[in-house]
C-alpha cells in the first residue's frame, strides 16, 4: 500500500471557511484526519486546494458524447476529469425512445462500475417552443408511462429528467419521478409563473440551465424564472461560460437564490476539451466557432464547450464571487443534489480523496480522484 500523502501549505477551502497554510492528508482512496510519521509531503504553498468538481449536466467532451459507445463515453469522462470534474452525471439529448432506452442500459453499467455518477435525460419531454438544440420531430409529451420506461431502463441509475412540466402529463410525471427518487428538473419550458409554481409544489427541485430555453423574465408575466428563483426548494443550474449568461443575470441568480441554491454546470458537448469544428449533437449538426457551439441549421446555441475549471476561474475572477461560494456551486450543492455529500463535495476526513489544485491565478495545476492523480501536480 502506498504511504500516506500530505498536501501542505495551500489555502484549503473547507465547509467552515478558508484555511490558510492548511493541509490535506490522503490515505488510500480517502481523506484522513491525521498523517503517520512516514507520510510523503508535497509542498503546495501558494496554491488553492478545493474539492473535486461535480457536474450534473454534461453531454460529452474530447470529441465524444454520452450518447455514444462505452469507449466514447469513457473518453468524455476522462476529458472532463483532466479539467477537475471528478464526479459527472452523463446527459443524453432527445432521440428515439428505443435508442434512449438502449443508451440507458449502457450508461447504467458504467454507473455501476463507478465511471459516472448516474444518468440525466434532457428530452424528449420538452417544449417545441423552447427546444434549443433538440430535434423537434422527436419531441413528445411527458407521458408518465414513457418516463417510467426510461427510469426502469436505467436500473436505479437515473438521477435527473428534464421536462417541460406544462405539457400534458407533466405534473403527473414530476410526481412519478419524485416517488422514485429521481430529480425532476424544469427546463426547455414555455411554462407560465403559475404553471411553474404548480410543478415545484408537485416535486420539481431543479431548474435546468436557468434563463436558457425558457421565457424571459417579464414584469407582467414573470414566467418560470421568477418562480424558480424565489422558491427555496429549487436549485438553479447556471452555465458560466460568458456566452449563455450575461454577468448581470448570474449576479441576479446569486442575489435571489443565494450560493446555497446554485449549481454550476457545463452542459458541454463533444467539442469540450478539443476546439472549433463540426460536431454532432444527437441527430443535429453543430458548428463550433471561437468556442461557441451553434446548430448549423437555425443557429441556436447547442450546449457549450465549457469545462468546470474554466467556470470556476470565471466565477472568482470575472464575476468576483468569493472562492467559498464558487466551491459551493461547483462541488457542495451538486453533491448534495445527487445524495452523495456523505462521500464527495468537500475536503473532510472520511470522504473520497477528490480534489483540485489551483495556482494563485486559479489555473488548474493538479487533479486527484479517489487518491490517484488524474493530473499530477504541476509545481514550480
Amino acid at each position: 500500500m502506498a504511504p500516506s500523502l500530505v498536501l501542505a501549505g495551500a489555502r484549503v477551502v473547507l465547509p467552515t471557511g478558508v484555511v490558510d497554510d492548511g493541509r490535506v492528508v490522503v490515505e488510500g482512496t480517502r481523506i484522513a484526519a491525521s498523517a503517520p510519521g512516514n507520510a510523503d509531503v508535497i509542498d503546495v504553498t501558494g496554491h488553492w486546494l478545493v474539492p473535486g468538481f461535480v457536474d450534473i449536466h454534461n453531454h460529452g467532451g474530447g470529441g465524444a458524447s454520452f450518447s455514444g459507445t462505452a469507449d466514447e463515453i469513457l473518453t468524455a469522462v476522462r476529458t472532463h476529469r483532466l479539467h477537475g470534474t471528478t464526479t459527472l452525471v452523463a446527459s443524453t439529448v432527445t432521440d428515439e425512445m428505443d435508442l434512449l432506452v438502449t443508451q440507458a442500459g449502457l450508461l447504467s453499467e458504467l454507473a455501476e462500475q463507478g465511471d459516472i455518477a448516474g444518468i440525466h435525460f434532457e428530452g424528449p419531454f420538452i417544449s417545441p417552443c423552447r427546444k434549443g438544440a433538440h430535434s423537434e420531430e422527436l419531441l413528445r409529451d411527458p407521458d408518465p408511462a414513457e418516463v417510467r420506461k426510461l427510469i426502469d431502463a436505467g436500473r436505479g441509475k437515473v438521477k435527473m429528467v428534464t421536462l417541460a412540466t406544462e405539457l400534458p402529463g407533466g405534473i403527473d410525471s414530476v410526481r412519478l419521478l419524485a416517488e422514485h427518487g429521481v430529480i425532476a428538473a424544469i427546463g426547455h419550458t414555455d411554462a407560465t409563473y403559475e404553471q411553474t409554481v404548480e410543478a415545484v409544489d408537485a416535486g420539481a427541485t431543479v431548474a435546468t440551465h436557468l434563463f436558457n430555453a425558457m421565457p424571459a423574465l417579464g414584469h407582467r408575466a414573470p414566467g418560470p424564472i421568477a418562480a424558480l428563483l424565489e422558491d427555496e426548494r429549487v436549485t438553479v443550474e447556471l452555465i458560466n461560460d460568458g456566452t449563455h449568461l450575461h454577468p448581470a443575470a448570474l449576479e441576479l441568480a446569486f442575489h435571489h437564490a443565494g450560493a446555497s441554491r446554485v449549481a454550476f454546470i457545463t452542459d458541454a458537448m463533444d467539442a469540450a476539451g478539443i476546439g472549433d469544428g463540426r460536431y454532432m449533437l444527437g441527430p443535429l449538426e453543430v458548428e463550433v466557432s471561437e468556442g461557441v457551439a451553434r446548430l448549423v441549421e437555425g443557429g441556436s446555441i447547442a450546449g457549450s464547450t465549457l469545462t468546470l475549471d474554466r467556470a470556476f476561474k470565471r466565477a472568482v475572477t470575472v464575476d468576483k464571487l468569493p472562492v467559498q461560494d464558487a466551491v459551493t456551486a461547483l462541488s457542495v450543492n451538486p453533491a448534495r443534489l445527487l445524495g452523495l455529500f456523505d462521500r464527495i463535495g468537500s475536503l473532510e476526513p472520511g470522504k473520497d480523496a477528490d480534489l483540485v489544485l489551483l495556482d494563485a491565478n486559479f489555473d488548474l495545476k493538479g487533479v486527484m480522484r479517489q487518491g490517484e492523480w488524474a493530473v499530477a501536480p504541476q509545481l514550480p
